[in-house]
């Protein structure tokens, strides 16, 4: 197992996330039976990191994986969970739940992280995170007679928290304001693989979160196991470069490839799966600068990319003050043809109207300053079309 050092630990790279496991039937309550041997089998092979969160498995991932791990001495694990400040708002002096939070009664984050210490049976978490830090989460996050960050200090403070940090899914330039904010912050948790490197910017997070020098953990590095396998032109143009190698190996090698990275999260859901990524972080077998490139190309050949390259010029003679690279960098993320749920759940329903692509009046100004040459009007229009389905 290749461990990378974080503070005074050696966290194992790869990480189990508890949001996959085993279940019985197609959507039914955890099986028990044969996530407990894949917990077991991942600590006895050398995996340290085991990441949850409030609501996965619909509230029972935080005791089912803590009443595994209890077995083994809590030095030997480190335990990582979050608040939920994603699915909830706070108004008027009250807290109201969204999503799998609606039909709670929520009182403070208090009330929610001592309920979790009692849920895990533990005396401290060792990881805690703000849960996906975000343009529709900014508000409660950073409201400061709530205080959530000001009450999780306190907790660290009392040694109830070894270490602070968030996940989001936030655009790059959130992340960049919120890391100015707020100090206090020891490692970022980002959905980070390298199909999103291109299509959510990931890389551009990457790089914000380096800058402020703090570590990577990665999330989502299977893309919910869709990067197993690719179109058949896409798995040709990695099995020609690599024969004995499996689909899925790509995305472990490339994320060891980034030196930011302490952890890579994967939510392994069968045996085999934990097996074959023992085994991927045996030992470093990074990605090259070529086998990166070749990535690149993998994700074009799938995805009709608009090239746009971010320069900006075209917003100089927008008469809307659009920013377009935001919104053709959004409109990449859904030209793969899979559902924009983050996208839609978190960017753009944090968006005013006179923002979104349907915004654009197609008065064509954009195009003459644009040196990619692209169509802007007509990419807006069809990004305005495809959220509209």
């Amino acid at each position: 197992m290749i461990y990378k050092q974080f503070n005074d630990k050696k966290l194992s790279q790869l990480g189990m996330g508890a949001m996959r496991l085993p279940v019985t039937g197609e959507r039914g309550p955890i099986d028990e039976n044969k996530a407990r041997e894949i917990i077991q089998h991942a600590w006895k092979n050398g995996i340290n990191y085991f990441d949850t969160a409030y609501r996965y498995h619909g509230g029972s991932s935080e005791t089912f994986l803590s009443s595994v791990l209890k077995q083994y001495p809590r030095d030997s694990y480190y335990l990582a969970t979050k608040m939920p400040g994603h699915m909830m708002q706070y108004s008027g002096g009250k807290i109201t739940g969204a999503g799998y939070l609606a039909n709670e009664t929520i009182t403070s984050p208090a009330q929610i992280f001592e309920d979790q210490l009692k849920r895990c049976g533990v005396d401290y978490f060792d990881f805690y995170l703000l849960h996906n830090v975000c343009e529709t989460a900014w508000d409660f996050y950073t409201n400061e007679e709530l205080g959530v960050v000001k009450y999780l200090l306190k907790q660290k403070e009392a040694g109830l928290i070894k270490h602070l940090g968030f996940s989001a899914h936030g655009r790059a330039e959130l992340i960049d304001t919120f890391l100015q904010k707020y100090d206090c912050f020891e490692f970022v948790q980002l959905q980070l693989n390298y199909m999103d490197w291109i299509l959510q910017e990931a890389g551009k997070k990457y790089e914000v979160v380096t800058k402020h020098n703090l570590p990577v953990i990665a999330m989502e590095s299977c893309r919910g196991g869709s990067l197993a396998s690719l179109n058949e032109k896409a798995n040709a143009m990695l099995k020609n470069a690599r024969p004995d190698d499996s689909i899925i190996s790509w995305a472990f090698r490339f994320l060891q490839s980034l030196p930011n990275v302490s952890v890579v999260l994967s939510g392994m859901t069968t045996m085999d799966q934990l097996i074959e990524n023992l085994a991927l972080f045996a030992k470093d077998d990074s990605t090259t600068k070529e086998e990166n490139d070749l990535l690149e190309q993998v994700v074009k050949s799938m995805v009709d990319l608009i090239p746009c390259t971010g320069c900006a010029y075209c917003t100089e003679a927008c008469p809307q003050n659009l920013d377009i690279p935001k919104l053709l960098s959004m409109a990449n993320e859904i030209r793969l043809g899979e559902e924009p749920f983050t996208l839609k759940a978190f960017t753009l329903k944090a968006m005013k109207e006179n923002e979104l692509p349907s915004a654009c009046i197609s008065c064509e100004a954009c195009n003459a300053l644009c040196p990619q040459g692209i169509d802007i009007p007509a990419a807006l229009k069809q990004f305005s079309q495809a959220l509209n389905k």
